[in-house]
């Protein structure tokens, strides 16, 4: 029974100290929760988060918003790239803003109805390349009902001549919708113009030279152009330009005739020159002949005999013509008195200083002489003139002499003395 005892006490410390060792363990070694396995940090694009990327303004509003971003304001600065008139942004803050001026709206800075793109970043101090560079559109609008207008950059009425340009410029005053289109019509057709496309483009026209005519009163004739710009909704604005053209000359037409007249004008004058110096030639020859036989009347006619007759009822000691008075009808009979010619040559040289005179008086000064129309003319004139003077001259044509040989035998003194103007 002792033993039993015994047994049963070992047994209850064994127990004990068990439990007091499982209790200890416990507290000793806490319970092992499983670790979550890390996740690597992911660096953040730089952007802006409360980003706005249109803004519609009234023309009397006003604009303050602050942009925000992702960073750091601290470290970052903002600036504006592109914008239209009017706008500021904050570099420290990011604040962008805009009053109303309608100033800027009237001098043409500033439209209604059209987006305008604002360009603006923000960029870290210390690196230059953490940046963000963005965009947003603007869009003014008026509830004012401005009408727009078309504006030619001339004042009515314009005078221009025949063969110049006519340029100008049609401009628009701005209102609540802008003019897209503009048009012309005119009350008389023209031709070969350049229609401005859009507001501030030019106009172009050169009249021809056929537009104005003698019919036309004072030789002007009057167009009237009418621009009509319009609107997208169909809104249209007319502006009126009288131009007054007036007949104009046309210089390389009227160069060529004037070189024309001139070459025929040389040519008939030298025609007469020849024919002059071939019919002086003849009267100088006719007039040696003549001087020959009158030379030998009277040498014949201081020797000729008397004959004296002795007859009945006759005179006595009668002279008898000699041999010179027979020379005469010979002379008159081999070498005729040319008056026909004479007075030819007289006419001709008259004629030939007179269109000398006229062809020096009447040179050109350059290709855009004024009075080449009116030279021209008086050359056609004085030509037709000598023609019709000349018409029973018999002219001579031939090239035997050079121009400087035959101005030295028409200004010779023995010309000059024969035929000099009483």
């Amino acid at each position: 029974m002792r033993y039993l005892y015994l047994i049963l006490t070992l047994l209850f410390y064994s127990y004990a100290a068990t439990a007091q060792t499982g209790e200890d363990s416990l507290k000793k070694k806490p319970v092992e929760v499983p670790e979550e396995p890390l996740v690597p940090l992911v660096e953040q694009p730089l952007r802006i988060t409360n980003f706005s990327p249109f803004f519609s303004l009234h023309v009397d509003s006003s604009l303050n918003y602050k942009f925000l971003f992702n960073e750091d304001p601290k470290r970052y600065y903002w600036y504006l790239k592109d914008a239209p008139a009017g706008f500021k942004l904050d570099k420290d803050d990011g604040v962008i803003t805009f009053k109303s001026n309608k100033s800027l709206f009237l001098s043409g800075r500033l439209k209604y109805d059209k987006e305008y793109p604002v360009v603006f970043g923000v960029q870290n101090l210390s690196n230059p390349t953490d940046k963000l560079d963005t965009t947003l559109k603007v869009t003014f609008y008026s509830t004012d009902i401005i009408y727009p207008r078309i504006k030619p950059t001339v004042v009515s009425p314009v005078t221009i001549v025949e063969g110049n340009k006519l340029s100008f410029n049609v401009l628009c005053e701005p209102g609540n919708f802008p003019i897209e289109k503009i048009l012309l019509t005119s009350d008389v057709s023209i031709g070969k113009y350049k229609l401005p496309q859009t507001c501030d483009d030019s106009f172009e026209w050169t009249p021809p030279y056929d537009f104005a005519n003698d019919k036309d009163p004072n030789k002007e004739k009057v167009v009237t152009l009418v621009f009509i710009g319009s609107t997208n909704f169909n809104f249209s604005d007319t502006a009126k330009v009288k131009v007054i053209v007036k007949d104009g000359l046309d210089y390389d037409l009227a160069n060529s005739e004037y070189h024309i007249a001139d070459s025929s004008m040389r040519r008939w004058l030298r025609t007469l020159k020849i024919t002059f110096v071939g019919i002086d030639k003849k009267l100088r020859k006719t007039k040696g002949t003549r001087t020959a036989f009158d030379i030998s009347t009277t040498s014949a006619t201081a020797s000729s005999p008397i004959l004296i007759s002795i007859k009945k009822d006759k005179d006595i000691g009668k002279i008898m013509p000699g041999v010179g008075a027979v020379l005469v009808p010979i002379r008159e009979a081999t070498a005729p008195a040319k008056t026909a010619e004479q007075n030819q040559a007289t006419l001709l040289r008259s004629n030939i200083k007179r269109l000398d005179y006229v062809l020096s008086d009447n040179q050109a000064s350059g290709d855009r002489d004024p009075l080449i129309a009116s030279k021209t003319n008086t050359l056609k004139t004085e030509l037709r003139q000598s023609q019709i003077q000349l018409i029973d001259v018999p002219t001579e044509v031939y090239d035997d002499m050079s121009d400087e040989q035959l101005d030295k035998y028409i200004n010779s003194r023995k010309v000059q003395r024969k035929y000099r103007l009483r």
